[in-house]
């Protein structure tokens, strides 16, 4: 019956004109949809996306925290299609990381760009005008073994002068970056004693200089600081015959 109707209304003009209104409507549906569809698409490619943009050139091994502190990035947006991968749109992604390539202008931040390992290296803990220097000690001397990474130690250095022996304040609060570690078998050249290793110290431009000098020409020694409650440590040079002239200290 309904085959029979469907033969009579194709057969008759009014059903051929209803026939192709209803294919003209669904014709048009259809377009809707499809525009609305690209156009979804299209305004979900070019919606505005946040994220991380390098100000200036930052070199492999820059602690993200550096990079924050000193304004390294920008923070603006692109197109949701110009988004690289893992881009970080996040400034607090930052912390506890560093670079492990150069990362530069214009170019924006991604995941790919840092890792962990990579705040624990040398280059990240420094910046401006910090160095990083080592210097050799014995296992006496640098404490090895019970000094870290981290740590703060008084710097001292024993010289020999027209005068007799001295030894000096050469620096303090200063940061160990990498500590001497035990079992390295060298022998320091000034003092003959054995089991020396490296500690990596930081130390500002003015002081580098003078780190080296007393490393080569003398023997140091680093004083352990307090984690809290640290109390300044005076300038000092000592001879012999300042130590004969002074009254014995209380130990601390």
């Amino acid at each position: 019956m309904q085959d029979v109707f469907a033969g009579r209304l194709f057969k008759t003009r009014g059903g051929a004109v209803l026939i192709g209104g209803v294919a003209a409507v669904l014709a048009a549906i259809l377009l809707i949809v499809y525009l609305h569809s690209y156009r979804s698409s299209v305004d979900s490619g070019t919606r505005p996306m946040t994220v991380l943009v390098a100000k200036s050139l930052i070199p492999r091994g820059t602690a993200g925290s550096l990079i924050a502190q000193e304004s390294l990035y920008q923070v603006t947006t692109v197109p949701k299609d110009q988004l690289k991968d893992l881009a970080i749109v996040d400034p607090s992604a930052l912390n506890d990381r560093a670079t492990v390539r150069d990362i530069f202008p214009g170019q924006q931040l991604t995941a790919a760009d840092f890792s962990i390992e990579a705040a624990n290296s040398i280059p990240s803990e420094i910046a401006g005008k910090a160095r990083a220097i080592a210097i050799p000690v014995d296992t006496a001397h640098g404490l090895i073994g019970q000094v870290q990474a981290g740590d703060h130690v008084d710097v001292y250095v024993g010289l020999s002068s027209n005068g007799g022996p001295v030894l000096k304040l050469l620096a303090s609060n200063v940061l160990v970056l990498s500590p001497p570690s035990a079992g390295t078998g060298g022998t320091l050249a000034s003092s003959g004693t054995s089991g020396s290793s490296n500690a990596v110290l930081r130390v500002n431009t003015a002081q580098a200089a003078k780190f080296a000098f007393a490393s080569d020409n003398g023997r140091i020694w680093l004083v352990l600081r307090p984690q809290v409650k640290v109390a300044p440590t005076p300038p000092s040079l000592v001879n012999a015959a300042a130590l004969l002239a002074s009254a014995p200290s209380v130990g601390g």
